[in-house]
This record gives structure tokens, C-alpha cells and sequence, in this order.
């Protein structure tokens, strides 16, 4: 493939989860994915595995918080295949306990990785796609929606990709640049993401957690990250070409009740 014939994806956090999901899935479609992620382990055994199914793709190990990395990143993309048509910033990470037990630490790390990394990722996304064109789908959640009494540096952080996508949306928009950008907001989805944050409770609170999540589900389940990825295939592709600054909700009737 030439640098013009084949449309370019960079999906952060795509070594696992919603972003692995995501990431094969636009590979699929015809898309050259960088797979981006901390672990560099993980985004390359899903490079490995978008290649073997005939897919195009490669690895790059990225700290979504690094602004320099960022800056480089986008450009090695531009200069290895002329362009960056579509980012998907996925990268996350959730910590469950009540607001009196979460440490400033750990608060300023969600906002760091949540929100931060998203407004660095549409930046370094914005002056690549403002000539050309593309389309950001930002990875917020129902928790950037409705409040959890046990979330609350996540539902900060996403309640603030939330708005930051409406924001830069309008701002694309009236530049006059051709860049849609929209918010995706999952429910409870089986990843490690949900996995690894029950993991650091004791067995009794995970258990009293996951019971109160189940019962606000009116579909009885959680979402499998293919799912998810099918709304971002929407998002990404002209089947969603008049929609900007929008938030697709994809929570098993969560937020209905």
C-alpha cells in the first residue's frame, strides 16, 4: 500500500480491553491501526494478531500523558504513511472507592490519564487532520454522565473527556476544519479495566460493588468490548458523517432507567 491508498487509525490503549476490540476491528475495515499502549507487550501481540488475519498494523509503545511523545508519535505516523485519518483515545483507568478514601495521588493520576492524555491526544490529532480531514472518537463512559458514589475521580475525569469533546468539536467546526469529533459512552464492559479495579478491593466489597452495577443494568449484563468497538466503527466511518460533538451511549439501558 502507498502512503495514499490506505487510511490511518491510532488507537490509544489498544493493548487490551475496548481498544484491542477496536483496534481489530478497523483493521478489518481496511485501516493501517497503530496499535498504541504503555505495555508494549500487549499492543504487539495484537499487532501480531491483526497481521495474521491479513490485517495492517504495528505496535508503538506511547505514555498518553508524555506531550512530547505525543508530538512524535504523530509525526513518525505522518512520516511512515502520509497522514493520520482517525484517533481513538481509549487510554484509561479507574480506581473504586468512596471520595473520603481516595489520596490526591491517585485522583491527580485518573485526571492525568483520563483527561489529560485525551486533551494531549486531540491536540497533536487536530494539527495533523485540520488540511486533510479525519475523525477523533474520544473514550469517555456512562460515569461521565451519571454520577457513583464509589467513582469519583473517574467520573471526573470523563465527565470531563465529555465536555472537552463537545468543545473541540465546535471549535473544528468553526475553524472551518474538516474533523468530526464525537464522545463514546460505554457501560459496564467485561475488560481488565473493570477486572483489575475489583481486583484492589477485598472480596466482600468487590462483591457488593459488582451486585449494585448488575442491578442498574436492565439488560442483565455487562457489554463485551467488541460490542463498544462496533459504536466506534460507526463513530469513524461517513455512516456518522453528520454527527460532531455527539456522545453515542452504549450502556445495556443503564442510563434509561
Amino acid at each position: 500500500m502507498t502512503k495514499t491508498q490506505q487510511q490511518v487509525a491510532l488507537v490509544t490503549g489498544a493493548g487490551a480491553g475496548i481498544g484491542r476490540a477496536t483496534a481489530i476491528a478497523l483493521a478489518a475495515d481496511g485501516f493501517c491501526v497503530v496499535v498504541s499502549d504503555i505495555n508494549l507487550d500487549a499492543a504487539t501481540s495484537v499487532a501480531e494478531q491483526i497481521k495474521a488475519e491479513g490485517g495492517a498494523g504495528y505496535a508503538l509503545r506511547q505514555d498518553v500523558v508524555d506531550e512530547a511523545g505525543w508530538r512524535e508519535t504523530v509525526d513518525q505516523i505522518i512520516a511512515s504513511h502520509g497522514g493520520l485519518h482517525s484517533l481513538i483515545n481509549n487510554a484509561g483507568v479507574a480506581t473504586i472507592c468512596g471520595i473520603e478514601d481516595e489520596s490526591l495521588e491517585s485522583w491527580r493520576r485518573t485526571q492525568s490519564i483520563n483527561a489529560d492524555g485525551v486533551f494531549l491526544g486531540c491536540r497533536a490529532a487536530i494539527s495533523a487532520m485540520k488540511h486533510c480531514g479525519g475523525v477523533i472518537v474520544n473514550v469517555s463512559s456512562i460515569e461521565g454522565i451519571v454520577g457513583d458514589p464509589m467513582l469519583p475521580a473517574y467520573n471526573a475525569s470523563k465527565g470531563s473527556v465529555r465536555a472537552l469533546t463537545k468543545s473541540i468539536a465546535l471549535y473544528c467546526a468553526r475553524q472551518g476544519f474538516p474533523i468530526r469529533v464525537n464522545s463514546i459512552h460505554p457501560g459496564y464492559v467485561a475488560t481488565p479495566l473493570v477486572s483489575n479495579a475489583l481486583a484492589e478491593l477485598d472480596a466482600s466489597a468487590a462483591d457488593e460493588f459488582t451486585a449494585s452495577v448488575m442491578a442498574k443494568i436492565p439488560m442483565g449484563r455487562m457489554a463485551e468490548p467488541e460490542e463498544i468497538a462496533c459504536g466506534i466503527r460507526f463513530l469513524v466511518s461517513e455512516d456518522s458523517s453528520y454527527m460532531t460533538g455527539a456522545e453515542l451511549i452504549m450502556d445495556g439501558g443503564y442510563t434509561a432507567a
